[in-house]
């Protein structure tokens, strides 16, 4: 009995000491324990232990370089289906604005406020002849300037050279109607291919601190040179930028950055025709009369919901009137900026567009003090804080590239995915990203691949505060006539519906400063201030 249970305390020991050297092999070689093992995780299951409302994220979501370049080419596929190649021999066989004919469908003398204006497009080429295929970049816009109203038009693409434009009639009055010509067909696909067949159109130049003086070299996202390197890699997410390592000057040495626009195209002669001024954003609808709306005694519109995270976004997203943005599918009211902002922690990250916010911020509640980073340059941080209401907003650049004539610092330079890691976030947090105008002039899958790593720091970020605010604001129109090739709305378009489709899964407040800015009619990169009042107005929307 006793040599019995000797053995089996023997055995117990045995198995304990075998048990423990598994689970110590588990954990020195985790990575491949879980990928062997393929246990299915349920995201509810996560949800139900944690007790949060968690968004319905990934819970691993760092993907290997590997899994980002295949996302990148499948959404790089999608892309070219869109636009393909559309060759052309002569001008006059492209998209004519003057010989396309667009007719009202079921015409009325007077129409109702809430009903909707169809036009069907059919587009014909400077001989007349009716165009087969669709893909010209148009813009519909429907405005009633004396009462400060606008907003965008849906175009429908049956790619057979007809195209079914939609206005919903949101406001009782004279409503002017428009629908441009940005470019052709051919543009467009001309535009697309060039866009993605060099990195050179903008050009860096790196300055490195050396003793007492500076030294110059060339920099970019891809350098072709046999001289010696610096690389500027973060390693994480793949992401670098180079500069010619100046003699006797170490990498770390570099200070500062200004780029210029290099003389490059990769169109050729007649592709750029299509881009001179006066074919670029040609009204078709030029012969159109004013249309008359008015109430016609409709029963009272429903209320709607307050806007919130995650709403699903219409086409038109909304309207303006009387100079204030109306949205379509969720309500906006007014709210007192800084008892809104009481106790929060605003970081807003990207481009000039989004520092435009922080100006109006610093100007509009006066109880917010600049603080002195002691950084120079145009793309310097700006802390601004208001201690009675406990407020700390703040604006930093995105990482490379940074377009700008202007020399600015690149001490402190960093991505925005290590912002967002580095964030602990919580409900008092509100996240701003934009991006999207510095990324024009280079190669989709640039813009792409940064827009993969911001998604994924955002899902880490709400793994572990899931109740921080992300608001994604995309990009603006611009100048419509100027340097299309390198910052045309043509390549803003094409970004919209890739941010947009990356972030459609997450539970994010997306600000569509591209309908916003049609509807404003604003071609400025920069919007009046009206614009951007409007567009802190949804934020505060969200928050509040």
């Amino acid at each position: 009995m006793k040599t019995s249970m000797t053995n089996r305390r023997s055995l117990l020991v045995l198995l304990f000491l075998l048990a423990s050297w598994i689970i110590f092999m588990a954990f020195q070689n985790s990575t491949e324990f879980w990928t062997a093992l393929k246990l299915p995780v349920s995201l509810h299951q996560w949800n139900f232990i944690m007790k949060s409302s968690c968004p319905e994220v990934p819970l691993s979501p760092v993907a290997s370089p590997a899994e980002t370049d295949v996302r990148i080419k499948e959404i790089v596929r999608k892309l070219d289906q869109l636009f393909p190649p559309r060759p052309f021999t002569h001008l006059n066989s492209t998209t004519s604005a003057a010989h396309s004919r667009a007719t009202v469908l079921n015409p009325r003398d007077t129409y109702c406020r809430g009903d909707q204006l169809d036009i069907l497009l059919e587009v014909r080429d400077h001989w007349g002849r009716r165009k087969e295929h669709g893909g010209d970049f148009l813009r519909a816009r429907m405005s009633s300037p004396a009462l400060q109203a606008g907003a965008s038009g849906k175009v429908r693409d049956f790619d057979n050279g007809s195209y079914l434009v939609s206005f919903t009639l949101f406001w009782e009055g004279r409503v002017s109607l428009s629908l441009l010509l940005i470019h052709p067909s051919e543009g467009a696909s001309a535009l697309w291919r060039a866009r993605n067949q060099g990195y050179d159109r903008v050009v860096f130049t790196g300055q490195f601190a050396s003793g007492s003086s500076r030294v110059n070299a060339d920099c970019a996202l891809v350098l072709n040179s046999s001289s010696e390197l610096c690389q500027y890699l973060d390693a994480q997410d793949q992401e670098a930028f180079y500069c010619v390592r100046p003699q006797h000057v170490p990498c770390a040495a570099l200070t500062h950055m200004h780029s210029k626009n290099k003389d490059v195209s990769y169109l050729n002669k007649q592709e750029r025709s299509l881009f001179e001024r006066s074919n670029v954003g040609v009204e078709i609808m030029k012969n159109f009369n004013t249309i008359n709306v008015s109430k016609c005694n409709k029963q009272t519109v429903p209320m709607k919901k307050k806007c919130k995270l995650g709403m699903t976004s219409t086409i038109p997203s909304g309207h303006v009137w009387k100079g204030t943005w109306i949205p379509t599918s969720c309500n906006l009211t007014p709210i007192k900026m800084d008892e809104c902002l009481r106790g929060k922690f605003v970081y807003l990250m990207g481009d000039s567009t989004i520092r435009q916010w922080m100006e109006y911020f610093t100007k509009a509640i006066n109880t917010l003090k600049s603080v002195d980073l002691h950084e120079s340059g145009k793309f310097q941080h700006q802390l601004a804080v208001d201690l009675g209401r406990n407020i700390n907003i703040q604006w930093q650049k995105h990482g490379y590239p940074l377009i700008g004539s202007l020399t600015y610092s690149v001490k402190e330079i960093e991505y925005i995915t290590r912002a967002i890691d580095r964030t602990g976030g919580d409900k008092n947090t509100i996240i701003v990203i934009s991006l999207g105008q510095h990324f024009r002039p280079f190669p989709i899958d640039v813009f792409i691949r940064r827009t993969l790593n911001v998604h994924k720091a955002v899902q880490r970020l709400f793994l572990r505060s899931p109740d921080t605010v992300v608001i994604i604001k995309a990009e603006n129109i611009r100048e419509m006539y100027n340097d299309v090739e390198r910052f045309g709305d043509f390549h803003g378009y094409i970004q919209n519906l890739v941010m947009k489709d990356i972030f459609r899964d997450l539970n994010v407040g997306i600000i569509d400063a591209w309908d916003i800015t049609i509807a404003y009619g604003a071609n400025n990169v920069h919007p009046p201030e009206s614009v951007v009042r409007n567009q802190i107005n949804i934020l505060l929307n969200y928050i509040c």
